[in-house]
């Protein structure tokens, strides 16, 4: 491919060396679970969202299943009640809903935004509602405020779906840092992207990070003393370690990412192509640069053949995969027009100007 969707391996190469003795650091320090280095990276990333706490976890999924769960813990949820969640976003949202006993009520997005927005809402919310799902899709923070004094009127916890909005914000205030909690993810194709799997969950409640911190440890504090029924899903020191790397360089490939969207936002100007919405300033985060065709299969081969990577984030909708097939009947018609016709254009902090170039100039060439 001339033009990747993603080059990670060039991306790490820029902190190759500090990786590298990151690594070493732990290897040499002789220990590699729950030590120092967790430490110091849960508390710079609490610190970077603005918030009091983090917990770092296995992955981003593991980031919102525990936060659930730690809420049923502290009886705040329980069995069978409903969150609503919007229902274009990855499945991950919805597992972690259903692996807690949970009820997902899928919302339709803002056509606008692709996010899910306060103004279709009230139609979606029963007795038994009592949790909403925020997912900042994209890497696009939703409209929070008006998310926040929905939940209010309503008395409903709010969970951020962080996975792809890492630097997204506000006035002045970051993804992660609205709700009651956020789940992280730092898979390695996100904007702050470990070297495998990790994740984290941020918040300001002291008991609900008491309460996950064991959740993530077997349900101990204290070693051999189990308070509750937790499970394994540890950041461990490694991974940690490259995160503390790669966090103090994440505002600065959050702009170029910006640079480049504004290009594109600029540049193509295609009638067949529909491009995102604008956001404000600093909203968005550009995880993903996001159009809309109803020639995609044809624009995606065209531009294959262009040597311009796309991808399709997501071609199935969470209603119509077989792990939901119970849903397959609801009538979600926005969502699945979105699923069809959704495309990916390549963005990524060391995209090129020429490359940039390349790809509007291609974009605008495509004739359905």
């Amino acid at each position: 491919m001339k033009i990747p969707f993603l080059d990670l391996k060039e991306i790490n190469s820029k902190y190759e060396s500090q990786l590298i003795e990151a690594a070493s650091d732990v290897i040499h320090s002789g220990w590699y679970i729950g030590g120092n280095y967790l430490a110091k990276f849960e508390a710079e990333f609490a610190q970077y969202c603005g918030v009091k706490y983090c917990v770092g976890v296995a992955n981003g999924l593991d980031a919102l299943v525990l936060t659930l769960r730690a809420w049923k813990e502290l009886g705040r949820l329980s069995d069978g009640d409903e969150v609503l969640v919007p229902a274009n976003t990855y499945i991950a949202s919805i597992l972690a809903i259903t692996e807690n006993n949970l009820k997902p009520v899928l919302v339709e997005p803002s056509e606008k935004t692709f996010n899910i927005s306060s103004e279709n809402l009230e139609k979606y919310v029963t007795p038994r509602t009592k949790a909403i799902l925020p997912v900042h899709l994209y890497g696009r923070l939703v409209e929070m405020s008006s998310i926040l004094e929905f939940a209010k009127k309503h008395r409903l916890l709010v969970l951020e779906d962080s996975a792809q909005a890492h630097g997204a914000k506000l006035n002045n205030q970051k993804a992660g840092s609205w709700g009651d909690a956020s789940g992280f993810s730092f898979y390695p194709g996100k904007n702050l992207g470990a070297l495998g799997d990790a994740g984290a969950i941020t918040t300001n409640d002291p008991e609900l990070f008491k309460v996950l911190k064991a959740l993530r440890n077997y349900g101990s504090l204290e070693k051999y003393k189990n308070i509750i029924q937790g499970v394994n899903s540890r950041l461990d020191e490694i991974q940690a370690a490259m995160l503390s790397v790669k966090l103090k360089y994440l505002d600065e490939e959050i702009k170029r990412r910006q640079e480049i969207a504004k290009a594109y936002l600029k540049g193509i100007k295609n009638e067949l192509i529909l491009l995102p919405d604008t956001p404000l300033e600093g909203q968005h985060v550009w995880h993903l640069f996001v159009v809309r065709t109803q020639y995609r299969d044809r624009l995606q081969q065209f531009l294959t053949d262009m040597g311009i990577e796309t991808l399709i984030h997501y071609p199935i909708p969470p209603h119509k995969q077989d792990a939901y097939k119970s849903y397959s009947d609801l009538n979600l018609p926005f969502t699945e027009s979105l699923h069809s016709e959704v495309l990916s254009l390549p963005i990524g902090p060391t995209m090129t100007d020429e490359q940039v170039l390349e790809v509007i100039g291609a974009c605008n060439a495509f004739k359905a």
